[in-house]
């Protein structure tokens, strides 16, 4: 089924060197066998038309045949035993709660800062830092409610984040629609695995979004809570929808708020009602065309006076791109030492700041060896892999770096896990990472399992869907069925 199969380069998700199935695969490796190459294509078939049909689409930049694109989806689960998941959940926990004492930190008291641990210069200096909000009081002093942490296997199958994501992480709704095809178009995978469910996450998120009420709402009032989106032409636009849906809470546009005496409101056919938390899915600089970009169409007028004053929380918190930067990244592991007193339990990559002219000169002499990322890009954008790239693009980094060397970091050429899809009418090994969401509320949660993201294109290390990636199931085993 598997062959040619070539385990050993790198550590492979479901089948060891010799080719046989780990033992947390061996039941679903068995019910493989069962069924025939016409069923495969039958059902590979289906769960791509339940995508359709469902309007789950992505926005894909830079083709001529058009930008919306279903996601593409792969039947092989990525299935995490009992005990890997308890360290990777332990792990999130305490990443995220360094990360927003770390957010807390740098605009109220910034001792991270007068204790040398952080260069000012990295924070002073970042796009992502916004004064205006420094000082401001915000509920729970928590700036995440809700995180996406991108994890890797290198290949000796150690977990090491890859990136923090705590401005507006993307694919939650995505976890739910691989789980929905999956069960709908491979029922026979259920009932041989016991697996963690979804069900009861939405009302965790629910239960976090809720949790934020302004400083300056009555105890006694609810709050009522809406989803701000840029609208239909937004490349996540189906992940606002579903979010919105499954919160039970309004989805709006700017245009459909407005701030009266420091208030937000919402036009309604009834009149204006008071919104008291904004779960924003619009970056910082267009959430107030008074505060941040004057030409902001998307945005509130006077939103952040507002916020300010207490009388809105807005979430994620304004300004946490500081803390997801991919140049603050290296930091993370210093910030867990120096907030929580301990050892980070999930590494990360080894990460150059190419600020620095010694760490700079070292990547420069060995270009064709390394990653380089701009620290402000997504989605494998103006990213160079070294070992599979041209002397032209090699040169043109170069020069990148020379004249903006604070703009990019450098890590080693990580040989990522790779697990079995099935594409193209056959079985084939392809490249994946794990993006894990962590709800943070009065209590951390973290969502059992997480997107798992594919790089379809054989041969290819990046895993985003606008370039080629697709999605899996990812299944998290009870502990009394991990060997099943």
């Amino acid at each position: 089924m598997f062959k040619p199969y070539e385990t050993n380069r790198y550590f492979d998700e479901m089948l060891n060197p010799n080719g046989q199935p780990k033992d947390h695969y061996k039941s679903f490796h068995s019910m493989l066998q069962q069924f025939s190459e016409e069923e495969f294509k039958e059902k590979h078939d289906t769960a791509q038309l339940n995508f359709l049909r469902q309007g789950i689409t992505f926005t894909v930049y830079g083709e001529e045949e058009g930008t919306e694109r279903t996601m593409p989806f792969d039947f092989v689960p990525i299935i995490i035993p009992a005990e890997k998941w308890n360290m990777i959940e332990k792990g999130m926990i305490q990443r995220v709660e360094a990360l927003n004492l770390f957010l807390e930190d740098i605009y109220q008291d910034q001792l991270i800062v007068k204790d040398g641990v952080i260069p000012r210069a990295l924070i002073e200096q970042n796009p992502y830092y916004f004064k205006q909000v420094a000082g401001v009081q915000i509920p729970l002093k928590n700036h995440i409610f809700l995180a996406g942490i991108d994890l890797i296997r290198d290949e000796h199958g150690v977990y090491r984040v890859l990136e923090d994501n705590l401005r507006n992480p993307s694919g939650l709704s995505y976890v739910y629609q691989n789980r929905f095809v999956m069960r709908h178009v491979y029922p026979e995978f259920f009932s041989e695995h016991s697996l963690y469910t979804l069900e009861t996450q939405v009302a965790h998120l629910e239960s976090a979004l809720l949790s934020h009420k302004p400083l300056n709402l009555p105890e006694y009032l609810e709050p009522r809570a809406v989803l701000l989106t840029a609208g239909m032409y937004n490349s996540a636009y189906y992940d606002h929808v579903f979010l919105a849906q499954q919160l039970n809470i309004a989805l709006v546009e700017g245009r459909d708020l407005l701030v009266k005496d420091h208030v937000v409101y919402m036009k309604t056919i009834r009149g204006l009602k008071r919104v008291d938390i904004i779960y924003r899915r619009i970056d910082d600089d267009f959430l107030d065309p008074e505060a941040f970009r004057k030409d902001s169409l998307l945005g509130v007028p006077g939103l952040l006076e507002a916020y300010k004053e207490g009388n809105v929380s807005i979430l994620n918190g304004v300004g946490n791109g500081v803390a997801d930067d991919k140049a603050m990244y290296a930091y993370v592991p210093d910030m867990i030492r120096y907030y929580l007193n301990e050892d980070p339990i999930i590494p990360n990559v080894e990460t150059f700041i190419l600020s620095d002219p010694d760490q700079r000169e070292w990547v420069l002499e060995r270009l064709d060896q390394l990653v380089v990322k701009n620290v402000g890009a997504s989605g494998g954008y103006d990213m160079l892999i070294g070992p599979h790239a041209s002397e032209e693009q090699l040169e043109l980094f170069r020069k990148k770096i020379i004249e903006s060397p604070h703009q990019y970091i450098a890590q080693p050429t990580i040989k990522l896990s790779r697990a079995p899809v099935y594409q193209q009418g056959r079985f084939y090994p392809c490249h994946i990472d794990l993006r894990v969401f962590v709800m943070k509320g009065e209590k951390v949660n973290v969502l059992p399992g997480g997107l798992s993201r594919v790089a379809l294109k054989e041969g290819s290390l990046v895993v985003n869907s606008s370039q080629g990636g697709g999605g899996k199931d990812t299944w998290v085993l009870k502990e009394e069925t991990q060997h099943a």
